[in-house]
Formats: structure tokens, sequence, C-alpha cells
């Protein structure tokens, strides 16, 4: 896999850029025509970019729908707290947010709607709702895609949707049982020529072979635009999980094809990285956030659409907003330094988990995103302990063992894995899940025998 160095980066940036003036940049034989320079606007003001193929401007920042604050109903039950969406829906639009992503998987079934509530206080043709078509679980029968890609047009109130995806296709194989041999994909097609479907694409997460087995087919499907996990540390350090943003983004570019931006932060791993690590961050920036440089740097793709942000409070959405009004692309010397500063996280022995839950519910009862990420937290603080001939292993094992009880409850804990493996085929990381929670099991233990 061929790795982008940091001139290549700027030098398609600039060149992408100067091909802007009068015909829109990256245009392709197959008459896509990409995405048009940054509209910065005043200080203050969010930035835009244009999709040339359908003349949408849109919000460099998009609003992920998949980490909606959530509450406890009469009985208990976890729900989208609605006050609050509509609060943080108010706050992005009011600040030039208009793209908005969700799926019928999240929230375990609840984003959509909650969505669609805040959206529809508000003209239609004011924003862009971008969702997809998770029949990740079904029988993969048409009539089964059909009905849900219906009940996201219900959930939105709307009869026609911006931005449509098949939901996390990693290869040929993927596409055609999910969408070619039952006949959807030619359903979708027939909804896009009918205007109710105005862009089609998907997201993806996989090998370099299967990301080139899904481009081939863009001479037959004509992609509008795909979703790629884009960040620093992915750009050249994806591993054997997935393939270097560098690779998707660059092959992306020569067909023309706008990318939207997933996981720019990693399921958080990149705001909450190590301490040696922040304070490398802050002292080259002190005004900024340890977020706004992984923002920066997926915003500096000139091929991005849209970065999608999960932002579950209103702090964060706020931060994100300064980032990217106006957004201040990378230098050269900033590629850089965030090039080494991934060669350093790559060395961390964190877990790969994004907290998307993709893996839940667990049908024995586990907190699986909440077990991974209390590791990967106590791992950044410098808080595993390789045994008793440690010097900090008395606060080590403490903080762990006290902080751990705090973030998983007891019924919910890693010694509940029995190892069924259901979760590994829906995690689009390829974490082997039950090998990571086993390991963080046996490690508990041995902290809590005093070993």
């Amino acid at each position: 896999m061929k790795k982008i160095d940091r001139r290549e980066f700027l030098k398609r940036g600039g060149a992408a850029a100067a091909a802007v003036s009068g015909m829109g940049l990256l245009t392709s034989c197959n008459n896509n025509k990409g995405v048009a320079e940054s509209d910065n606007g005043p200080k203050g003001e969010m930035t835009y970019r244009t999709n040339q193929g359908s003349g949408d401007k849109v919000s460099i920042l998009g609003y992920g729908c998949m980490r909606w604050p959530m509450i406890k109903d009469e009985n208990g039950k976890d729900i989208v707290d609605q006050e609050a969406v509509n609060r943080l829906v108010d706050y992005a639009i009011a600040n030039g947010v208009n793209f908005f992503d969700s799926a019928p998987v999240y929230l375990q079934g609840q984003s959509e709607k909650a969505t669609g509530i805040a959206l529809s206080r508000y003209p239609r043709e004011n924003y862009f709702i971008s969702t997809k078509l998770s029949n990740h679980r079904g029988e993969y029968t048409k009539e089964e895609g059909i009905q849900m890609y219906r009940n996201s047009l219900k959930a939105f109130q709307t009869d026609y949707l911006d931005y449509y995806l098949l939901h996390s296709i990693k290869n040929l194989d993927v596409f055609n049982k999910r969408f070619k041999n039952n006949g959807l994909i030619d359903f979708l097609v027939e909804e896009r020529k009918a205007g109710r479907i105005r862009n089609l694409g998907f997201s993806f997460h996989g090998s370099k072979e299967g990301f080139d087995e899904l481009l081939a087919l863009h001479e037959t499907y004509h992609w509008d635009f795909v979703l790629i996990q884009l960040n620093y540390l992915d750009w050249n350090h994806a591993g054997s999980r997935n393939t270097n943003a560098s690779y998707l983004q660059a092959e992306l570019d020569k067909r023309g094809i706008p990318s939207l931006v997933m996981e720019p932060l990693l399921g958080g791993r990149l705001a909450n990285v190590p301490d040696h690590i922040a304070e490398r961050l802050k002292t080259r920036n002190p005004q900024g956030s340890i977020a706004s440089w992984a923002f920066r740097f997926a915003g500096s793709q000139p091929g991005v659409l849209s970065v999608l942000s999960g932002m579950t409070y209103m702090e964060h959405l706020q931060d994100n907003i300064k980032t990217f009004s106006p957004l201040q692309s990378l230098t050269e010397d900033e590629f850089d330094f965030l090039e080494k500063t991934a060669d350093l996280l790559s060395s961390y022995p964190t877990v790969p988990c994004n907290d998307c839950k993709y893996c839940m519910p667990c049908p024995y009862g586990l907190d699986i995103p909440a077990i991974l990420l209390h590791y990967n937290k106590c791992v950044n603080e410098g808080m595993i302990t390789s045994g008793k001939e440690d010097s900090n292993y008395a606060k080590a094992r403490r903080a762990y063992l006290i902080s751990y009880d705090r973030a998983v409850p007891d019924l919910r804990q890693a010694d509940r894995c029995i190892g069924c493996r259901k979760c590994i085929k829906h995690c689009p990381q390829h974490i082997n899940i039950p090998q990571e929670i086993h390991r963080i099991s046996e490690y508990i233990e041995n902290l809590r025998r005093n070993k």
C-alpha cells in the first residue's frame, strides 16, 4: 500500500484548489465533479464545500447522529433526550451546520426519529439528510430493505433523502449478498432517478482489495460519494484492521468522487490522548483543543465534502464549530507534526474501539464499549501495570479497580463473556472482541487477587 507523504498531500491540495477556478475540481471521465473550493466566508462563520455533482453547499462540519444524549424513561429504559437533541440541533443550525447523518441502527433504532423531530421544525431546504440502508442482520431480502428505506423517510418526515448510503460495505461479496443478488441496488438506482434519493453512495470499512472492488462498480452505479474513516492516525497507520485513509482518499480523488469522513476522532481516542501527547499538541497550539488538530487534518483534504462528528455535549459542538468557522487548513509543517504524532500514538497498546456500539446489545449483557474504553483510558493515563514489581503498582491497581466498578456495572463486566463471538462480525474495526475482553478480564482478576 503506497504511502502519501506530506508534500504529495499538500501538492494535491494546491492543485485541486487551482483547478477550481472556472470549472470545479477533480473532474473525471465518469462526469463526477468532486468538491469545489472551500467557501470560508468572514472570520467566525462556517466553512462550506460545494458538491459539484449536485450543487449542494455543505457545511464542512457535519453532525453525526450516533451519539445523541440519552436519559432513562419511567421504566428505566434508555431513550433519547429529545429536548437536549433539539437544543443541539438549534445551536448547530444557528451556527451554520446543515448536514446531519444518521442510520436505522444508531441508538438501537432511536436516532432517525429523534433527528427527524428536531430537523422538521425547520424548512426542509435548510438542511441535508444523510442516512443508511443498514440491512446487516436480516435475511437480506429486497422487501426488508425497501421497508427500511421507507421507514427512514417516515422517521425524517420527508419525501426525499439527500445522501443515502449502503451501510458498511467491505467488499464485493458483501455488496452482492446485501444489495445486488436481491435487486435492492436496482431499486435504489431507480429511486435516485425519481429524485427521492439525491445522492447514492456507500460507507466503507475493509481491505484495499475490497475498496478496489467496490470502486470498480462506479462505472455501473455511479457512486455520488463515499463515507470513509479518515484521521491523522489512520492516514498511514491503519494497520491490518482497515485500509490507510491516504489510499482511500487518493482513489476517490482520482475518480472525482466526494468523500464524507467518519471517525475523525476515532471514537474520541484522538481527543483523549496520552498525557505527554496532549502536552505536545497543546504546546504547539495553546489556544486550540486537542480535538481541533484531528478536525483540521480531516478538513484539510480538498476532496472531503463534510467531516462527521458525533457531538453529545454542547461544549463539543461549540468547540468543533469554532474549529471550522472558518477552517484553517494545515500547513506543510503542521502536517509533518501530526505525522510524527501519529507515529507516537501508534505505539500505544490501546484497543481500537471507536464506541460505535455496533457490537451491542451483547446477548450476555456485557457493556463491551465501556469495558474497552475504560481500559484505553487507563493506558493513556499510565495506569496499566505489568506486575507488583512496578513502582506505581499500588496506585495503578487502586485507580483501575475503583474506576472500573464505576464505569461498568457489576453484571456487565468482562468476566461474564463466554466467547460466543457474535460481536465480532458486527465490529467495523475488525477487533477480536472476545480475545480482548478475556485479556482485560484476566488483567482485572490479577489486580483483584493482588498478583
